[in-house]
């Protein structure tokens, strides 16, 4: 894949802002860029994007990780509790994405937070409504969301001001910001993609909250890499153990360079295997994505590209491994990046209407292969 097209994937990846960004930044008193002059009337100002030149961090060191799911009791009492009335439990399919309602998410005990962290690796995407996380200080957030792994900070992306560990999703509803560039090359703004896996502890249970949203469109769709892995046959799932991919995050932080942007941390490569075992479920899944995969080492490019391609479009196409998550105002959604691939959906005309969410990245294990199969 050329550099120019991976900048354009790049360009419409959710958390991207506009397909060119040096035309918003502003410069206000401190030296921060922000958005320039839009957006004065959101409904969450302390959660508009900033990015901040001086800002520069070390690379980031490996940690001890252990999955709050191992310790979650499989009867789920403190998060679907029996005795809860209000509560309605909807798979979206059978096997991969469920919605919820009746529920805080904010309530739960350090047992239920557990027990979420099992129910999402199970499901896989879990849709949770009438949420108010996003009315909680941004501090508390994430102290919440450390229970699932340490904070992960953006190399690029906006954040609001004085946190850089919330990766924040923008797109403004000013008639400027409605013209979506990249349609001039593209017929479609689907950008398959796992979060951040070119770091070498990439996350695991992740969540996005929405702020403001348009009245239709807008969603985010999800796409299930452990059905994928299981479809394949058994002589082809044989021949993909063992192999490594290279994870790549060069053309992300290029990309933001040229648009006038920021790198708090210079780009990674991690070379993480194409099957990943997932260390609750012990579950085998597909661990590659057109965003940030690269090459398989040790083979040829166009042996390595044919893999790979044909992998993407086993999870591009393939419409009965998927879910659509639309968004409500109060929803969250929280999926496990290690057994899912996601893409947001530009299908909205953008004036008038704003997409304003919130995520929390926590990073988990270094991917592995575990035990291969015979």
């Amino acid at each position: 894949m050329s550099t120019t097209q991976i900048q354009s994937i790049q360009a419409i990846d959710a958390s991207s802002f506009h397909g060119d960004k040096a035309k918003i930044y502003g410069q206000d008193a401190k030296g921060l860029l922000v958005l320039d002059g839009e957006d004065s009337d959101s409904n969450y100002p302390h959660f508009l994007p900033v990015w901040d030149p001086t800002e520069h961090y070390d690379p980031l060191t490996e940690f001890e990780f252990t999955d709050p799911g191992l310790r979650a009791d499989p009867a789920f009492p403190n998060l679907l509790s029996k005795s809860n009335s209000e509560l309605t439990v909807k798979n979206l399919t059978p096997k991969f994405g469920t919605e919820v309602r009746g529920i805080q998410l904010s309530d739960l005990s350090a047992e239920g937070k557990d027990e979420l962290a099992l129910f999402v690796a199970q499901r896989g995407v879990v849709v949770f409504r009438e949420q108010d996380l996003r009315d909680k200080p941004i501090d508390w957030l994430l102290e919440y969301s450390s229970h699932f792994g340490r904070n992960h900070i953006h190399p690029t992306s906006g954040a609001p001001r004085g946190h850089p560990e919330v990766h924040l999703v923008y797109r403004s509803k000013t008639e400027a910001a409605s013209e979506n560039i990249f349609f001039k090359d593209h017929v479609s703004s689907v950008a398959w993609h796992s979060d951040v896996t070119y770091e070498k502890q990439p996350p695991g249970t992740t969540f996005l909250s929405i702020l403001d949203g348009p009245e239709s469109g807008g969603d985010t769709i999800f796409a299930d890499t452990q059905e994928a892995y299981n479809r394949l046959s058994e002589p082809f799932r044989q021949r993909l153990h063992g192999l490594t991919v290279l994870h790549s995050g060069v053309a992300q932080a290029d990309a933001a360079k040229n648009a006038g942007g920021v790198v708090r941390r210079e780009p990674v490569e991690n070379f993480h295997p194409l099957i990943r075992e997932h260390p609750v479920t012990k579950k085998k899944a597909l661990y590659v994505n057109q965003q940030f995969s690269r090459y398989i080492k040790d083979l040829k490019r166009e042996e390595s590209d044919a893999i790979l391609n044909f992998l993407y479009d086993v999870l591009a196409r393939s419409a009965d491994i998927q879910v659509r998550a639309s968004w409500e105002p109060g929803t969250v959604v929280v999926w496990d990046n290690r057994r899912t691939v996601h893409s947001a959906l530009v299908d909205w005309s953008s004036a008038g209407s704003s997409r304003h969410a919130f995520r929390l990245t926590p990073q988990a294990e270094r991917p592995n292969e575990g035990e291969s199969i015979n």
